[in-house]
């Protein structure tokens, strides 16, 4: 796979820097008219010129078709997970992770929003978790009970070894919102104008 992406490189590469080049040359009078002429009658009017030309379209075609089905493919693997059971073939779409980590998360008093982008690849899977916490929380010792509790999790969920990195990236630092803990002035209302019954027994 590496040889076949670098190789699509260096072919896009070498069909831009040819392409610049001639642009180039013909905006600055280097590559005259007759010469750019001449090329196109060849092309035109010998067997060989349209052999070339025609053979050089078609499997630039056929090599685009190709590197694009690769690519596609590549990015709806790299969109799941997937094992092998007894019974056949599972894969785990990456967002199912995602929403599963944020429910795992709530339970965290720590953390006041969290939001995972996770990707998969032959080296294992990768959580980046956008965070907003708490300004009483020691960021150290939470970021780290956080990071084991979700590789626990993920883990037990998945039931897989391979390796789980977890990256925490700290957005913001909130404080706490204070419970109000007044009474309602509406309800204050109530109890002042509510005449005196006595006790009732």
């Amino acid at each position: 796979m590496r040889i076949f992406s670098g190789f699509t490189m260096l072919l896009y590469t070498i069909i831009f820097l040819v392409t610049g080049c001639v642009l180039i040359g013909i905006s600055l009078n280097v590559i005259s008219m007759d010469t750019l002429l001449s090329g196109i009658e060849y092309a035109y009017t010998t067997l060989n010129g349209q052999l070339i030309v025609g053979l050089t379209g078609l499997l630039l075609i056929i090599y685009s078709l190709f590197a694009i089905q690769i690519t596609l493919g590549n990015l709806q693997r790299e969109k799941t997970i997937a094992f092998e059971n007894p019974s056949g073939r599972v894969t785990i779409s990456l967002s199912a992770i995602e929403d599963f980590i944020k429910r795992t998360a709530i339970q965290m008093p720590e953390l006041k929003e969290l939001r995972p982008n996770v990707t998969a690849n032959k080296k294992g899977i990768h959580i980046v978790n956008r965070v907003v916490i708490f300004s009483d929380t020691n960021i150290p010792n939470a970021t780290e009970k956080m990071q084991n509790i979700l590789k626990a999790k993920i883990q037990e969920m998945l039931g897989i070894e391979e390796p789980i990195n977890i990256k925490m990236h700290i957005a913001k630092i909130v404080s706490r919102e204070a419970k109000d803990k007044k009474v309602p002035l509406i309800q204050k209302k109530d109890e002042k104008n509510t005449p005196y019954r006595g006790i009732e027994y």
